[in-house]
């Protein structure tokens, strides 16, 4: 200190030899060391940049450790070397004669650091991030307190940058901020509620990345790529990106498809309707008919020994139990889904008559697909439902469907023959 107060005396006395004022002298002394003092630190700075970017990755190449590999690939090195430079002008600025001058650079150098030091932290928050991923998986949590983190940093930075150029004490700064407590609460609301919300969804599990969830409200069908301090971003199958707030996830209900996926199947769900006035009893005819379909054959068999039993006291047909073609196509589909292999067994499994409509009889397909996987599986729900459209005319039934264009054509068709 004494050393480079002996130093800056001495350079005045230089600029005064060659008859300058000493004011003039003064500001003249103080501009040169000033670029001498910047030209310095930026000289500093390059040198360790340059050490940074070629020599310390050959030295984390050599080790095997997976930490060093991610600081590096988070700047966290590069970061904590410009720290040097601001050291460098700490210890120098007193060399500077004029006052207003070394105000000047003693600001800057407050300023500097506080922005150096929140890149440093910034990088080391993501290098934590990403180690904590590599060591453990993909985590939510771990990225909503890291984000949380940032936003406090930055925070305090402001109001440290603020203290400097307002000359406050920095506490003073922070304790009068309590007076904006409700205009920082509708400013950081989102983030509040997010970062609730962000602890709610990982405590109980309700969303990871990579789950596939469904939001009809905000047009969210898609896998999960994203979790935030106060935003979830889905990418719907169509490739399209929905942002959600966060919150939404705790305050509305959502569908989170990863218990079929962990399961041991994926159900299929679906009926044909069948049109009532189709729907008899079995003629002799079709019953030797069905007879020679293999799916069905030891059922039409079991069953006719079973209804002649019944039968045997009751004369009267009417009284008399029957075969029907409903029933008979119904155990068909079921025997034919048996065979298919594409239904796993050990999951409920059924092909069921649902509540007649207006529409006719719905006959539904209740059971869980072995294959999961999207394409694959939509390949198999219509694979199947082609097979039961195209067999339904073998049992003399017919599907129901809403008139069509066809129809009335052939109505009028109709009425024009008869009417010559």
């Amino acid at each position: 200190m004494e050393r480079l107060v002996f130093y800056r005396k001495e350079s005045v006395a230089f600029f005064e030899s060659y008859g300058l004022e000493n004011h003039w002298a003064v500001f003249v002394q103080s501009i040169v060391i000033l670029v001498l003092i910047f030209t310095l630190a930026y000289l500093v700075d390059r040198v360790l940049t340059f050490v940074m970017r070629r020599v310390i990755p050959k030295i984390v190449g050599y080790t095997a450790n997976q930490w060093d590999d991610i600081f590096m690939e988070n700047r966290v090195f590069s970061n904590f070397a410009h720290f040097f430079p601001g050291i460098l002008m700490q210890n120098l600025q007193d060399l500077i004669s004029s006052s207003s001058v070394r105000w000047f650079v003693s600001t800057f150098i407050g300023v500097y650091f506080i922005v150096v030091t929140v890149l440093f932290l910034n990088a080391l928050l993501n290098a934590i991030q990403q180690l904590f991923i590599h060591l453990k998986g993909v985590s939510a949590i771990v990225k909503i307190y890291i984000q949380l983190g940032k936003v406090v940093l930055y925070s305090l930075a402001g109001v440290a940058i603020i203290s400097i150029f307002a000359n406050k004490n920095f506490m003073d700064i922070l304790a009068g901020l309590g007076a904006m407590i409700t205009i920082l609460l509708i400013v950081y609301k989102d983030m509040i509620m997010g970062f609730v919300a962000g602890i709610q969804l990982s405590a109980n599990k309700m969303v990871y990345v990579g789950d596939w969830v469904e939001l009809p409200k905000d047009g969210a069908d898609g896998i999960v790529i994203d979790i935030g301090l106060t935003t979830v971003k889905v990418q719907n199958w169509d490739r399209t990106i929905t942002t959600i707030p966060t919150y939404k996830l705790t305050s509305e209900s959502f569908t989170n498809w990863r218990g079929m996926q962990e399961s041991d199947g994926r159900r299929i769900k679906r009926h044909v309707n069948i049109d009532m006035e189709s729907i008899h009893f079995l003629s002799e005819e079709e019953i030797n008919t069905f007879r020679k379909i293999r799916l069905i054959s030891e059922y039409i068999e079991d069953k006719i020994k079973i209804i002649n039993q019944v039968n045997a006291n009751e004369p009267e047909q009417f009284n008399q139990r029957r075969l029907t073609n409903i029933g008979t196509f119904r155990k068909y589909v079921e025997n034919y889904l048996r065979e298919s292999g594409y239904v796993n067994l050990d999951m409920m499994f059924l092909v069921r008559q649902l509540q007649a409509t207006e529409k006719g009889v719905p006959i539904e397909i209740y059971m869980f697909s072995k294959i999961k996987e999207f394409i694959i599986y939509e390949g198999i729900q219509s694979d199947i439902f082609d097979h039961i459209i195209a067999i339904v005319p073998t049992f003399n039934l017919r599907l129901f469907q809403e008139p069509t264009g066809h129809n009335f054509s052939a109505i009028r068709e109709i009425k024009n023959q008869t009417a010559e």
